[in-house]
């Protein structure tokens, strides 16, 4: 009879690449996770891992074994699922991953009201983004991950894993309210007119670094001079308030913005993202994912009406 937890253990180390990652996931040691691996190995009779380097590496064996065990622990979790849904209680622990402004504005507003409503829910939240977070949601790490979405940057699912779909985000220009455009047009700029600015804008390969080049090449028709990288709204906002710099963010960070900071629609576009969340499949039935999917849709609901 195989163990469920060493099937879980091969499961993680082909996705995670490394004895080492397991291990820090899971909580274990990595001598813990080497051992339980070996009695795999004891157990179907199979090699299942090699030396490669200072690495490991999965035989063709293990390569079969890790399609059975995702077989076998996603009809495990249905079982669970299914388990708590029976009970009809909503309890146990809820892991939120998300990024900061949905952090502040969805997953901590709902976090409050399930406070009342579900109070032997346990709620925690890590800040995490996207492309670490859905990746880790579908490995177990997470129950449920906001995300987002740029028009032009569809983003893709790993197996496993359902979206739903929260809000519709408008970006907007932020400039110091001094600025000689935010003084001269009080609704929408021009783009165009932003091409020898210095701006700010995320860390490289991520969406919203992405989102801005392509959104001043395709509305402005320049590169723009990116002089700061951050992914924090606050410390953009900050930067944008001293007159260092200009921006262009989504609304939802933009709610309660500085002193400072003028905010203008972008003129003759209309560039947006989605803000989701996803869960796992395997959860659908359980009531705690129910519960936290009930209080992110509230909560999104409630911005929409700003």
């Amino acid at each position: 009879m195989l163990d469920l937890r060493r099937l879980r253990l091969l499961r993680e180390l082909h996705e995670r690449g490394t004895i080492a990652a397991v291990a820090d996931a899971l909580q274990f040691t990595p001598s813990a996770v080497s051992q339980q691996l070996a009695v795999l190995e004891r157990e179907t009779g199979v090699a299942l891992i090699a030396r490669a380097g200072r690495g490991v590496r999965l035989t063709d064996a293990a390569l079969v074994l890790v399609e059975h065990a995702d077989a076998l622990l996603t009809r495990a979790a249905e079982a669970e699922a299914d388990l708590a849904a029976a009970s009809g209680e909503v309890a146990g622990r809820a892991r939120i991953a998300t990024f900061q402004s949905a952090a502040l504005h969805i997953a901590l507003p709902a976090i409050e009201t399930l406070a009342g409503t579900a109070p032997r829910l346990r709620c925690e939240v890590v800040e995490a983004e996207p492309e670490s977070a859905l990746p880790a949601l579908a490995l177990g790490d997470h129950d449920l991950v906001l995300a987002d979405e740029w028009e032009h940057q569809p983003r893709g699912l790993p197996r496993g894993v359902e979206r739903h779909d929260l809000l519709r985000d408008p970006v907007r220009i932020v400039l110091p309210a001094r600025h000689r455009l935010a003084r001269e047009h009080r609704e929408t700029v021009p783009l165009t007119s932003l091409a020898d600015a210095h701006w700010t804008a995320g860390h490289e390969e991520l969406g919203w670094d992405e989102m801005t080049r392509w959104t001043c090449r395709a509305h402005g028709g320049f590169d723009p001079d990116i002089r700061h990288r951050t992914n924090d709204a606050i410390v953009t906002l900050g930067l944008v308030a001293r007159g260092l710099t200009v921006a262009l963010l989504p609304g939802l960070p933009l709610l309660g913005a500085p002193r400072g900071v003028a905010v203008r629609a972008i003129a003759d576009a209309d560039v947006r993202r989605t803000v989701f969340a996803a869960t796992r499949a395997a959860d659908a039935a359980r009531p705690s994912t129910g519960a936290l999917l009930g209080a992110a849709r509230e909560a999104a609901a409630r911005i929409e009406e700003l």
